[in-house]
């Protein structure tokens, strides 16, 4: 692959002497760069693609690092990344050492704010405008964020904000799928381009000077006439009503329309806050022969000449996920009250397959976290099951509405946590860390963790049946251990454990898929003539008290484990130990859970090192505890 003109561009400077035709062949050598890089490495392909000429036209005009370019979400910033001296490395995308996948500021000068929850950049955008005015400085501050993130309360909270306090800053939005304006035309981009010029500023300041001087009919009339001409260029109302200036739509891949509107914009046409509308297809030169699904978000290696996935075809377990859309399937097919909600993930938490089944009673609310909990406890209040399935990284956002809407008024929602603990390439920003304390320290909630496949589908059966109040179940990412799955799944008793292993001395206490790790640990110390006993949870709220209660008296030693933060699980099981004296007599106690840190991306198996809680892990926390010195040097030797 020839890249002549990128092979010259290191940083957005090297850009500024470059003609608008060579601009459009950097467009083209940037999309094939970008794809190559993607099909080594998998990731976010189809918002890059989307984005290569607006990107080209962004760095071309404005001033980058001094000017203060913000992606919302970060997942169409690859072609950012290789313009802005990265490409070098674009190829260690989320590997274990490489670039992330999303933009970071301590990864470049260009990534002014890290990014990977939507919504966030014109709130972000608004802070860094107030406080370049607050210092007095002069530089531009442009956010770009996609139309699916305008879902999101956020979005319209901070531009809002940012309309009353009519602060200089120019969000783009970047249209790629809902239909909120005409078709883009000819006629549209003209006016776009007209009404976003200095002299058309100008002139239109000149007249709302002399409209002053008339009737107050004659000036209502002349600001009608106004909205109507803007209203030729596109639907404006709303941002208009918000304080700002609306320009477009204009096409996004069109370095015609986009340049001279931006250069206008950077000339300070407007002083206050506009919003560019751009229209662009997610996907766009996506290496696919044909349509594909995969183009429009996440892809795993490919072929590039081939075009095809380069995913394993193996026979391998089902993932946790797939799982989960199964089971609620079934418990639907036996329950008309069962509905599903996601908040702009039906894929990524299998409720696609839930909605093709069921679609009277499957809801995709958009990127809008909070709406969806509170909407599925107004369904909870008439006597629906709702199952609102969010992963864990993205249920945060809602968080206060778990707490008010749901918790407070004990309605019985079911929360599918999905994506709950270590991630992989989606490193921290999608980390499934806190969910177990969050929920875990809410009254009436009643919160699960399976060990394998089969518990979470006894799981989802579990919450089908309860209607006592809300109910929670977290899953990982990724696949399952191949255990059976009945065909009759039966619901647990709440709050219920089960002991795995028996043993003496020693006890381990997993909550969650450790337990796994957990039994080739008991397996290994057996093998060496030091039996301990190990325990399924199960449950993190209501406690099994006498399975713990039992394991304190029975052993010298208890150690937690589970793949969330500090504050989860292990904080209950030893508040309760503490307040019913266990721990007056003597019994020694450890606590396993994610470290105090940001763990960056890896292999899931990667992380769990990293974190302690692997096998390695959990020997190393027991040999201590160990007599037999013999013992221990014969796990170490094996280790």
């Amino acid at each position: 692959m020839k890249t002549p003109l990128l092979d010259k561009v290191h940083v957005p400077a090297d850009m500024k002497t470059l003609s608008r035709g060579e601009l459009k062949q950097l467009a083209n050598e940037l999309r094939d760069e970008t794809i190559s890089a993607v099909s080594r490495t998998g990731g976010h392909l189809g918002a890059g693609l989307g984005v290569v000429e607006l990107t080209v036209a962004l760095h071309y005009i404005f001033d980058t690092p001094k000017d203060k370019l913000i992606w919302d979400v970060g997942h169409q910033a690859y072609p950012h990344k290789i313009l802005t001296g990265r490409r070098d490395r674009i190829r260690t995308l989320r590997q274990p050492g490489g670039l992330s996948g999303f933009t970071k500021r301590d990864e470049s000068v260009y990534d002014p704010f890290g990014a990977a929850h939507s919504s966030t950049s014109i709130s972000a955008g608004l802070g860094m405008a107030v406080a370049r005015d607050y210092k007095n400085e002069h530089n531009h501050i442009i956010s770009v964020i996609g139309d699916g993130a305008m879902s999101a309360g956020m979005a319209y909270e901070a531009m809002n904000n940012a309309g009353d306090l009519k602060s200089r800053m120019i969000v783009i939005l970047n249209d790629n799928d809902m239909s909120i304006a005409p078709a883009v035309g000819a006629m549209s981009s003209y006016l776009s381009q007209l009404i976003s010029s200095r002299r058309f500023m100008s002139i239109r300041h000149l007249a709302k000077k002399v409209a002053k001087r008339f009737p107050e009919e004659v000036q209502s009339t002349a600001k009608r006439a106004e909205e109507m001409a803007r209203g030729l260029v596109g639907t404006s109302t709303l941002f208009s009503q918000l304080g700002f200036y609306y320009l477009g739509p204009v096409d996004g891949h069109d370095l015609d329309q986009l340049l001279p509107i931006l250069s206008n914009l950077k000339e300070g046409a407007y002083d206050g806050p506009v919003l560019l509308h751009v229209r662009t297809e997610k996907g766009h030169g996506h290496p696919f022969g044909k349509e594909s699904g995969e183009k429009y978000h996440a892809v795993a290696r490919f072929d590039v000449v081939g075009e095809e996935s380069q995913k394993a075809k193996r026979n391998s377990p089902p993932s946790y996920t797939a799982v989960f859309a199964d089971q609620l399937i079934s418990q639907a097919g036996k329950d008309n009250d069962i509905m599903a909600i996601t908040a702009a993930m039906p894929s990524g938490t299998g409720l696609d397959r839930f909605a093709q089944r069921f679609p009277n009673r499957s809801f995709d609310v958009g990127i809008a976290e909070q709406h969806a909990v509170t909407f599925a406890a107004g369904l909870a209040t008439e006597g629906m099951k709702p199952f609102t399935a969010i992963y864990s990284t993205f249920l945060q956002r809602g968080y206060d509405q778990v707490v008010h809407d749901v918790a407070l008024q004990n309605l019985p929602v079911r929360f599918a946590i999905d994506r709950a603990g270590l991630v992989g390439a989606d490193g921290a920003t999608h980390v499934g860390a806190y969910d177990m304390a969050f929920m875990a320290s809410l009254p009436n909630m009643t919160v699960m963790a399976p060990a394998d496949e089969a518990e979470l589908a006894s799981m989802v059966a579990t919450a089908a049946a309860y209607d006592d109040g809300p109910i929670s179940f977290r899953y990982p990412r990724g696949e399952g251990t191949g255990v059976p799955i009945p065909e009759n799944v039966p619901p647990l008793v709440i709050g219920k454990g089960r002991i795995m292993r028996e043993g003496n001395k020693i006890a381990l206490l997993s909550i969650g898929t450790r337990l796994a790790d957990c039994l080739t640990v008991a397996d290994q110390l057996k093998a060496q003539g030091m039996p301990i006993t190990v325990a399924d949870a199960r449950f993190v709220k209501p406690l099994d008290h006498n399975l713990i209660t039992n394991l304190a008296k029975e052993h010298e030693v208890l150690i937690t484990l589970e793949e969330g933060s500090a504050g989860g699980f292990g904080a209950q099981v030893f508040a309760f130990l503490a307040n019913h004296g266990h721990l007056d007599q003597g019994l020694k106690c450890r606590i396993m859970t994610l470290p105090d840190q940001l763990i960056d991306h890896n292999s899931q198996a990667a992380q769990l090192a990293e974190a302690g809680l692997d096998t390695d892990g959990i020997l190393a926390t027991i040999l201590p505890f160990l007599d037999d010195a013999s013992v221990v040097a014969a796990i170490q030797n094996n280790a």
